[in-house]
């Protein structure tokens, strides 16, 4: 079967007065039907706007220059407009980071989760209301026919972001794309939240692209990875290979950064130096400006994303992938340039 998703190649830019912003350059991923898969990187690596090319949600002046988007076999890219975004938005729907601002705050939670189902799916009234109770039950909302009176005001910020994606599950979609659907909750409210997501993954057979910044989130409900840096997929991998064996700089300088509470007490470890500028992108990889393993031809080649020998499904664009273990069998006990200490 060919996969519910696939992606090839994808590039945004966005024109400003002087310059233009690269913001994606060639992303590819895939997503299969009750698949959920995650998409990592720090603030301006690219992975929201990604999700919104794939929605067409773009905001302007920003605009695919190039890729396509496979839909059920199906390459949209070429089609009409119109034709384009019926089908995306018939088959996706996307859950937004920031709750309170993307629900209607002068509108009834529950009239706003009924809205799809009138409109697209042609419901009357009282059908569409049922529906919305029912979508407000499955995603856990306790008294869904006292909360479907509600104004957004009036509920936690977990309660909202149950009530966006009761928003997203009303047009049907068969994919739900999740924009840092916990940022801003507390640990308890953001694990109710993604067992909320996975269980209807698991229940509907619905794909799933979960994107975040927090390694921890991703690794709880995701089954394969894509790391994204200056606005590439720099590796890609099942939860194991990465968490176990990064066979990137960047991907293992952001695992060592992620506290370890098992051991003594110690400073947070950072990636020294900043993203790069996407308006005038360096020659050759765009992390070795900061990493401690740079050589002369990293800032020459820009490595492509490249299968790791002997490891399915596992990619890395680093141009030390074959002596990449050599590395990776010291680095865990200290590489004080690679990952710097606060």
């Amino acid at each position: 079967m060919s996969p519910l998703l696939e992606v090839h190649d994808l590039h945004v830019e966005i024109p400003l007065p002087h310059a233009h912003l690269y913001a994606v350059r060639g992303v590819s991923l895939t997503v299969d039907a009750g698949e959920s898969i995650g998409v990592v990187g720090e603030s301006g690596s690219g992975k929201s706007i990604t999700l919104r090319a794939l929605l067409g949600l773009l905001p302007r002046p920003a605009q695919v220059t190039k890729g396509s988007i496979i839909l059920d076999g199906v390459d949209v890219t070429g089609l009409p407009e119109r034709r384009r975004t019926k089908m995306l938005t018939d088959a996706m729907s996307m859950v937004f980071q920031d709750s309170l601002t993307a629900l209607n705050p002068v509108m009834r939670v529950g009239d706003q989760i009924a809205e799809v189902p009138r409109r697209r799916l042609g419901m009357s009234k009282r059908a569409a209301h049922a529906r919305a109770v029912e979508l407000m039950d499955q995603v856990g909302i306790p008294e869904p026919e006292r909360r479907f009176r509600a104004y957004p005001h009036q509920l936690s910020g977990g309660m909202r972001q149950r009530v966006c994606i009761a928003i997203a599950l009303s047009a049907e979609p068969r994919l739900i794309l999740a924009d840092e659907p916990t940022t801003a909750l507390d640990v308890t409210i953001q694990a109710q939240v993604l067992e909320v997501i996975d269980g209807l993954r698991r229940d509907h057979q619905l794909g799933v692209v979960l994107v975040s910044h927090d390694l921890a989130v991703i690794s709880q409900t995701c089954s394969r990875i894509y790391v994204m840096y200056a606005g590439r997929v720099i590796e890609s991998g099942s939860i194991r290979q990465l968490l176990s064996l990064a066979r990137h700089p960047y991907t293992f300088a952001l695992l060592r950064a992620v506290p370890d509470p098992d051991l003594p007490v110690h400073r947070l470890l950072t990636i020294p130096g900043q993203p790069p500028d996407l308006t005038a992108v360096p020659a050759g990889c765009s992390f070795a400006p900061r990493c401690a393993l740079t050589e002369p031809a990293c800032r020459e080649v820009d490595p492509p994303l490249t299968a790791v020998p002997k490891e399915p499904d596992h990619a890395s664009a680093c141009i030390r992938l074959e002596t990449a273990s050599q590395w990776l069998d010291w680095a865990p006990v200290g590489v004080p340039d690679l990952v710097k200490k606060t």
